[in-house]
């Protein structure tokens, strides 16, 4: 049994399991007594640590996700998009021979937390899941710790390195497959928790419909929560008032939302795609469990991430002071949960 074995089992990144096996901050008490019971039930024993350390392992960054932001909870770890980019983000790490700590801290707090995090035991350089936060907030990070690489949100303004996927385009991409497939009816489904990428989202597909002359008509907007994957009962009955003038096809801004949409017509008796056509945006890992088989939009986690740690040592190894702000673009992944209108 090794610690990759421990955070396959667990659903977490390395750096969690020797967090949880050192004892030290960084997890949460939830996960850190489900590591704990695998790495005893399978009688774990670490290998004896070497005295000796480089300069590199000396290093030590620091993944900073904040929680209670209407998308990022406590439980975002659990999360498919979440858990693949902090598992890259360790990987790149771990392949350069740097160690990394991952710290949740609540978003109410974040300028204290940070600034004591820093204290207990300092940083060489901070990535931090950006999702939803606010100028002022990343700034207040920027202050403490100059070395930041911010993930998943863009401020322009900001001298801040940003690394994001290119919302608008991913977008654009799903609203174009979708007219190319013939159709002119098409809705949108948008998340209650508004934030930077959801607007871009938002801006992409309004772009590709103008393109085409064709715009979403109000009935056919709809809302719903983008964390939570389970039938949707405001959805549900907003399907329902629209008495059979349904749009043919639905954009849903994050893959989760399109999970829901599908579970929430599929209990309708609304045939995904015969009815209607369903796509999504992130390719998580649970849009090739539902049925039928989700089509959308991948982000390209991996370079992301490898992106983020690139820039991060640049500025630590090489006293890189240039400032960047990166979009990667994405791709559109065809499955089986869009056909043509008519196909039907």
């Amino acid at each position: 049994m090794k610690i990759d074995d421990i955070a396959r089992i667990a659903e977490v990144s390395k750096s969690a399991v020797s967090l949880a096996l050192n004892g030290k901050p960084g997890v949460s008490q939830e996960t850190r007594e489900r590591i704990l019971k695998i790495a005893e039930k399978h009688k774990y024993n670490p290998r004896p640590s070497s005295k000796i350390q480089n300069n590199k392992q000396s290093k030590i960054f620091r993944f900073v996700a904040c929680t209670h932001t209407g998308i990022i909870t406590e439980q975002y770890q659990s999360q498919s998009f979440f858990m693949e980019l902090i598992n890259n983000i360790d990987q790149s790490f771990t392949s350069k021979g740097y160690s990394l700590i991952i710290s949740s801290i609540n978003v109410d707090s974040l300028e204290q937390e940070i600034s004591n995090l820093e204290k207990q035991q300092s940083s060489s350089g901070i990535l931090m899941l950006g999702t939803n936060l606010t100028e002022e907030q990343i700034k207040s990070v920027a202050k403490l710790q100059p070395n930041l690489v911010v993930l998943d949100t863009c401020f322009e303004t900001l001298d801040i390195n940003f690394i994001v996927m290119n919302n608008v385009l991913g977008a654009y991409q799903a609203g174009e497959y979708l007219i190319e497939l013939g159709h002119k009816k098409i809705g949108y489904v948008e998340s209650s928790s508004r934030m930077y990428n959801f607007d871009m989202r938002k801006k992409g597909f309004q772009k590709v419909m103008s393109e085409n002359n064709l715009m979403i008509q109000p009935e056919h907007t709809f809302q719903m929560s983008p964390t939570d994957v389970s039938v949707q009962e405001a959805f549900k009955q907003s399907i329902l008032n629209l008495k059979g003038n349904l749009a043919t096809a639905l954009f849903c801004e994050c893959d989760y939302m399109a999970i829901s949409v599908i579970k929430t017509l599929n209990e309708l008796n609304i045939n995904v795609p015969e009815d209607i056509s369903v796509i999504g945006f992130d390719n998580i890992a649970e849009s090739q469990i539902i049925s039928p088989e989700l089509t959308t939009i991948h982000v390209k986690k991996d370079k992301i991430s490898s992106l983020a740690v690139e820039k991060l040592i640049r500025e630590i190894d090489h006293n890189e002071d240039d400032k960047m702000k990166i979009f990667v673009d994405t791709e559109l992944i065809i499955r089986k949960s869009c056909c043509s209108p008519n196909e039907k």
